[in-house]
Parts: structure tokens; sequence; C-alpha cells
């Protein structure tokens, strides 16, 4: 008997042996768990787990609720609930450190467990795992175990006073603890940590307040305060990450006799203003001098461009991280940011890459600060650089909703407006209703772009309560963050048709389309040309003869595909061209004069959207030919030759002078995009009365040079008219 057992313990030794090959060491003393990502609560997030100074996540790779056992318990947990794989809580960053986990649920720590070995994995972070732990915290669990402070939540809670404003700025510091709200002592605080709080709470930076009150309150208060300090740097994306301080001695109401509670009061930036409970009447644009957000679908997110010799660029992703993303995230007058983005997750731009390679200490007050490499230019678009950023609670989604929707993505627009004084939920009066409004809609309730506005919605039922209009005359920018921001009637509600059947509706959508001209292609393809009125049949047609020579190549760079609003069963056939026209006008060419009056123009019908060419690895989805579907693949361009009817403006009768020339996109916001600052693009223009010269094209809104200089001069169209 002795022989058989002898090998079987051989067996066991060298299996074990095996095994441990496979373990980290558990007893590393920089080792340490921690929950992070967006929309949690304290016992839940993506694993994180810091090995040799550096923070890294878990893949999901044969993850199992065992393993979510041990993570839990190892952040003080008694056991967890759930996991959760395909990073259900947000990408993170760095290294996946552990992948192919395999635990019993016995283990002491992460790294008692099988694995590939530390560093070794073929994950993505699209595959980081996250857990659900218990609320239930294990007794005795000593915090100093881990680095970074473990509690369920957090609050500001504020006096009575200023619990009717929107957003809540200032109150009590709270942190909730083995089912309990209890403070902290502020004796060891800091206004670091105080920019910690109100980052995390969508809010720029701290600011001073006025003690007396608070010290007042304390004092009538019975004290329940946590038993620990707390140390951040500042740069932390909320309190979870920031390090233990000493331990606070809790001696009932004697406990900081030193100090008090730790009371925080944040700075809201300008679009967040505190308001009365009944809401914004005004709606303020964001100063965006040198860096701003583009192509997000919800607020405070967005692809980064620079302002940089008067052009707007993007930013690469190399090295891109939470601590250059909150820089942008403060800069704006959001918090810290939730998500560093990479891979032009937020669509890609145009133009140059201004940045690359950025590294930020956390505390500058603009990107622009930061330092980055100027000789790198290996980046392209397909690395934009984007950010998530944390904004304030503002209650947005509460005044308004959708009914009657076959998804919660459509429906009715429903407000709470007020009606025989009380408020009360009510209809939205169709008439004017179109795509800026549906984007505000949208927005306000965190359901991304509008893809259709409509003005009829008999097909939708309605809450049969809110059947009556209150709100009517409503007309949007496009800037505003909720509808009542936008210009309306007021208590003056007027609606001819009244509402149920032409009640005002959205359906809302994440990705959106995003045109953008090439300006470049318009400077290199300008030049003169006179035509005889006979060569001109199909632009009669068309009804575009008031129009003068250049191509126009239209890039749709968003995250879906553009498509004309109509379907085919609504498009107009143009024998003359042998297709169809699928949107009345599509684009507008004006000349303007430096007051900005309209000297001369023209107009591009869609006569055909389609796919002329794509970016490397992407198909063509559209094409005219054969009566085939119209649209511009998300990735790929329209070219518009200068060969093609109504790619002109008329100049007969223009006086010799200095001009400007703008083409815009999509003029009338017929279909939904992303982004429609970028849908206009303007080049000085000088005529002389025989050439007439275009120069220093750019797309949006940036500012002129004066008119001094004459470089990249291309030849303009001269189109004249032979009768």
């Amino acid at each position: 008997m002795s022989a058989p057992l002898r090998l079987l313990l051989l067996c066991a030794s060298s299996s074990l042996l095996i095994l441990q090959a496979a373990r980290a060491d558990s007893s590393d003393p920089g080792f340490a768990l921690r929950l992070s990502g967006e929309k949690r609560k304290q016992h839940e997030g993506r694993v994180e787990v810091l090995l040799n100074g550096e923070w890294g996540t878990v893949c999901d790779d044969d993850f199992s609720l065992a393993a979510a056992h041990v993570v839990c318990r190892g952040l003080g947990f008694t056991d967890a609930e759930s996991w959760a794989p395909r990073a259900k809580f947000g990408q993170g960053q760095g290294r996946i450190w552990l992948d192919n986990v395999h635990c019993s649920g016995l283990e002491k720590s992460l790294l008692e467990c099988e694995s590939n070995g530390v560093g070794v994995s073929d994950c993505k972070h699209s595959e980081d795992v996250g857990v659900v732990c218990s609320q239930r915290r294990i007794a005795g669990f000593q915090f100093g175990n881990a680095v970074n402070v473990q509690v369920e939540d957090v609050r500001i809670r504020a006096t009575y006073s200023h619990r009717k404003r929107v957003p809540i700025t200032e109150g009590f510091l709270e942190v909730k603890d083995a089912g309990k709200w209890r403070q902290i002592c502020d004796v060891d605080w800091t206004a670091r940590n105080s920019r910690v709080i109100c980052g995390m709470y969508g809010f720029p930076t701290e600011k001073r307040h006025n003690p007396k009150p608070y010290k007042l309150l304390s004092s009538r208060r019975k004290k329940n305060f946590w038993g620990h300090s707390v140390n951040c740097t500042g740069n932390e994306a909320g309190l979870s990450e920031c390090k233990l301080g000493r331990e606070v001695p809790l001696k009932g109401n004697s406990t900081c006799s030193k100090g008090g509670p730790v009371v925080v009061s944040c700075a809201p930036g300008r679009a967040f203003a505190p308001s009365v409970s009944a809401g914004f009447r005004k709606a303020y644009r964001l100063e965006q001098p040198l860096v701003r957000l583009r192509g997000g679908a919800k607020i405070g997110e967005g692809r980064v461009e620079v302002l940089k010799n008067g052009e707007w660029g993007t930013v690469c992703d190399d090295h891109w991280d939470l601590t250059a993303a909150t820089v942008v995230c403060r800069e704006l007058g959001f918090g810290s940011a939730k998500e560093a983005l990479t891979g032009a997750r937020m669509g890609q731009g145009m133009g140059p890459v201004h940045m690359n390679e950025v590294q930020c200490s956390g505390f500058e007050k603009s990107l622009t600060e930061c330092r980055f490499n100027r000789e790198s230019t290996d980046c392209s678009h397909e690395e934009d650089a984007a950010v998530r950023c944390h904004i304030p609670e503002m209650g947005f989604n509460k005044r308004l909703r959708l009914s009657g929707g076959r998804n919660p993505l459509e429906g009715r627009v429903e407000v709470l407006g007020q009606r025989n004084g009380s408020l009360v939920w009510g209809e939205v009066c169709s008439e004017g209703w179109g795509t800026m409004e549906a984007m505000v809609v949208c927005r306000q309730l965190g359901l991304g772009f509008a893809s259709h506005a409509f003005q009829e919605t008999w097909y939708w039922q309605s809450d049969t309560s809110a059947n009556a209009v209150v709100m009517s005359g409503v007309k949007c920018s496009g800037a505003e963050l909720t509808l009542d921001q936008c210009l309306h009637h007021g208590k003056h509600v007027a609606c001819p048709r009244g509402g149920g059947r032409f009640a005002a509706g959205v359906s809302c959508a994440l990705t959106a389309p995003d045109l953008v001209l090439n300006a470049a292609v318009v400077e290199q393809t300008t030049y003169l040309e006179d035509r005889p009125l006979y060569a001109l049949q199909c632009a009669l047609e068309e009804n575009c003869l008031s129009s003068s020579v250049f191509s126009s190549q239209i890039h749709n760079n968003g995250q879906s595909d553009f498509r004309p609003l109509s379907g085919p069963q609504s498009w107009v056939w143009h024998e003359c061209h042998r297709h169809f026209h699928s949107m009345e006008v599509f684009t507008h060419y004006d000349l303007l004069s430096l007051n900005g009056t309209k000297v001369a123009e023209g107009h591009k019908a869609s006569f055909c959207l389609e796919d002329t060419q794509c970016d490397e690895g992407i198909q063509k989805r559209y094409e005219c030919a054969n009566f085939g579907q119209q649209g511009v693949t998300v990735g790929c361009w329209d070219l518009y030759r200068h060969d093609i009817d109504c790619q002109w403006i008329d100049i007969t009768d223009l006086r010799p002078g200095d001009y400007i020339f703008q083409v815009v996109i999509n003029p009338t916001f017929e279909v939904a995009e992303s982004d429609y600052s970028n849908n206009v693009m303007k080049c000085k223009a000088r005529y002389n009365g025989h050439r007439l010269w275009t120069y220093n094209c750019h797309i949006g809104n940036t500012h002129f040079h004066t008119f001094d200089s004459f470089t990249s001069l291309n030849y303009f169209c001269h189109f004249v008219f032979h009768y």
C-alpha cells in the first residue's frame, strides 16, 4: 500500500509546482485591488490590479463567480453577487495584468489563483471584467490593508436652504460605510481633497465657503465620524482612487475635537450655474477659445479638438490618459474625466493633428499648457483622442419624457408645464418643430442624437392625462441643454392645429453621421470658365442657373451612414441626368460681402448621394447606378466634380473687390448630424474684374486674417451667360 501512496503524493507535488509557476507572489507589498469605471456604486465596478507600481485590468476569459468572491473579499466585502464580462463598467487603460484566471474561491488573494501569468494576455480592454460585490462588509476588515479608499457611497449633503438649488454645489461631505452615513473629520482635509470631490460631481474646481453656519449646524447635530482621514493628490477621478490617511480615533462626540465635519464647496461651470428648481431661463454657450469637444452623443463627451494658428485640429491618442482628459474636462467647465478614449471612438476629425504624446501634470488650466511631442507627425485621424467627463446632476430628464413609442428612443414629446397654477405633463405643439428641437430633446434625455423630428404623431398613443398642449412656438439653436432654454411662447400657449395627432415627436439614436467638406479640394480645383446658355439645359431642369466651377469632396466622419430623410418612394426622377433626387437642397454656394451680405448665390440639389471613394478597408455601400440606394457610408466621401451642373456661382454682374466664398452642406438641417459647426466652409476671395482668387479656405467658425497677403491663390469660376 505504501508504494501507490508514495506515487500519489509525488503526482500531487508535481501538480502543485505547475500551478505555482502560473501564480504571482501574493505577498507582493505593492499589490492592491480597486473597483473603477462609470455608472457604478462603490461595491461594483471594473476590477483593477496594482502591480509594479502600475494599475491594470483583468480579462474576462475563464473568469467565474469564485474569482469574483476572491476579489470582493480582498476589498473588504463578504462575497460577490455577480460578475460582468465585456467591459460593462467601461474600458480600462494600461496593462491587462491577468488573463484566464481560475480560482477555487478559497484563495486569500487574486494572485494566488491560476492564470497565464502576470502580464501575459491576448485580450483587449473591451474584455475587461467587472464584479458586483455584496454591500455587507467583513467585520474587522482593516482598510489599511488596501491602498485606496473603500466606501459604499459618497454624497454632498446640502443644508436645508440649499437643497432646492440645481445643481447642489455645497454641503457636508458624507461617506457611507457599513450601511451608515458618516462625516469625515476636517483636521487633515485639504483643498486637493475637495478638488477631487468636486470633480467627481461634475464641477471643475473647489471654492471657499463661509464656515460659520456649518459650525452652528454641526454643533446641533449628532456626530458620526468615519474612522479614517483621506489623502488625495488632486488628480484622482473619484474618492475611491485616493489613499487612506491616518486612522481617526472614534470617541463619540469627542471625535475630531480640534475640528469638525468636512464641508465641500464647488464652483460650477458656466453652463451649469445654479438656478431655482423650476429650471433654466437662459441658455449659455460655453466659451471654448482653444479647446472644444465634437461628435459626442451626450453632454460632456466628444472628440478633443484644439485651435492653433486659426485652424481646428485633433489630438493623437498616443500616451492619452485620464490626467490629460481631466484637464480638458475641467477647462470646458465639467468635472474630472470618466474616460480617456482612444482610437477615434467619437469619430474622426479633419485637418491637422495638432498634439501628440500629450503629458499633463493635471493642474494646467488648458490642454494647450501641457507638454507634447512637437516633432511627431506619424498620427492619423484613426487615432483621434476623446473624453467622457463627469457632469453635475441637473435633473434634466425629470422634466421631459417620451410617450407611446415602440422603444425608449422614440415617442411623443411630453413636458412638465404650468397649467392652472400647477405643474402637469402635456404635449408640445409641432408647428415649426424640426431637427434642432429634436436634437435638444434627445440630448436632455441622455439619448444621444435626433434621427427624426415628427410633426404628426397620431400613430403613437399618449397618456390621456397629458393630451393638452403646454408648450408652443419652440425654436432652438441646437446649443441648448434643455428644451425650456429654447425660445418659446412661455405661458401664452398658441397652437392653432392643437395637439393630439399634431403633437411633436422625436426618435433618437446613439450615433449620427457627420458631413465635412474637404476645403483643400475646393481651393485646388477652382478655375475660370465661360459657358453659353445652350449648354445649360440640365442646369435649367435642376433649377440652378443662378449658380459658378469647382469640385467639392464631402466626407462622412461620423459614426453612422448619412441617408436622405425621405425614402425612395419620395425621390424625384430627373430625365436629363438619368437619376433620382433624394434631397431638395443639399448644398448652398454663396459669395458674401465682407459684412456678410449675399452678393451671388447657388445651390446644389442632391443629384445623387453615393460613395465615390472610401478609406482603405471600407466597402462602398451606396451608388446611383441601376436605381441604387443613396447615402454616404462612414469613412467614405461623395465627390461632386467641377464639370457637374450646379457646381458654380454666377458672378457675371459682380463688381471688383474683396469677398467671402461660403459653402454650407445640409443647410436646412434636414438630416440630423452629430456636428453642424463643420458643415460650413469659408474662403477669402478677391475679384479684379477678370480673375477671382480664393485662398485661406477653412472649416467652421474660426476667424479670417486680414487681406494683406496673397498665399496659395487659386482661380475661381467666372461663369458668364452668352445670349
